[in-house]
C-alpha cells in the first residue's frame, strides 16, 4: 500500500469520524430543543392555568360587588323613610291621647264630640297614609313579650294573664318594612314566684 493510499484512508477515516460527530451533536442538540419545548410548553400550561384562574375569581369577585351593591341599593329605597316616619309618630301618640281624652265625656255636649269625632278621623287618615307607606302599628296587647319589638317599661303581677305577657302598652311602636322604627312600651306580667327551695336540706 502506497503512502498516498494510506492518506487518503486516514482522511476518509478522519471524514467519517468527523460526520459521525456532526450527526451526534446534531442529534443531541434536536433533543435538547424538544426536551426545550417540552418545559417551556409546561410553563406556558402553567401560566394559563393560573391565569384562568385569576378570571374566575375576579368574575366572583365581581358578582358578589354587584349582588352587594344592589342589596344596599334596596335597602336605601326601602328604609329612606325611616327618619321622616320617626319625626311623624309623635303626631299620631298626639292624636291618640286626644281621642283618649275624650273618651267618657260624652255628656259634655255636641261640641266635645264632634272634635272628638274630627280626631279620630284624622288620625284615621294619618295612620292609612303611614299604611301606604308600610308602616304598621304595634299594639301588642295580650302578646308574649317581644324583646326586639317590645321595651319593657314594668313588670306587674297580673293573676288572669300569661307570665312574661304584655298586659299594657304606655306608648305604640311602628315599623317600617317590617323592621323596628320604635319599640312599643309596655307592661308585662310578671311571672308568679317560683316556691322557695330549702337549700340547706
Amino acid at each position: 500500500m502506497s503512502a498516498d493510499d494510506k492518506r487518503n484512508e486516514q482522511v476518509e477515516e478522519q471524514v467519517e469520524v468527523e460526520e459521525a460527530a456532526a450527526n451526534a451533536e446534531q442529534q443531541a442538540s434536536e433533543e435538547q430543543v424538544e426536551a426545550g419545548e417540552g418545559s417551556e410548553l409546561d410553563t406556558l400550561k402553567a401560566q394559563l392555568q393560573e391565569f384562568q384562574d385569576q378570571a374566575l375569581r375576579a368574575q366572583a369577585e365581581m358578582q358578589n360587588v354587584r349582588r352587594r351593591a344592589e342589596l344596599d341599593v334596596e335597602k336605601a329605597h326601602k328604609f329612606a323613610l325611616e327618619k321622616f316616619v320617626k319625626e311623624l309618630l309623635p303626631v299620631a301618640d298626639s292624636l291618640e291621647k286626644a281621642v283618649e281624652s275624650t273618651e267618657g265625656s260624652e255628656e259634655s255636649g255636641e261640641l266635645v264630640a264632634s272634635i272628638r269625632q274630627g280626631v279620630e278621623m284624622t288620625l284615621g287618615l294619618f295612620l292609612g297614609s303611614l299604611k301606604k307607606f308600610n308602616v304598621e302599628q304595634l299594639n301588642p296587647v295580650g302578646e308574649p313579650f317581644d324583646p326586639e319589638q317590645h321595651e319593657a317599661m314594668s313588670m306587674v303581677p297580673a293573676p288572669d294573664a300569661e307570665p312574661n305577657s304584655v298586659v299594657a302598652v304606655v306608648q305604640k311602636g311602628y315599623l317600617l318594612n317590617g323592621r323596628v322604627v320604635r319599640p312599643a312600651m309596655v307592661v308585662v306580667a310578671k311571672a308568679e314566684s317560683a316556691p322557695k327551695i330549702d337549700e340547706q336540706a
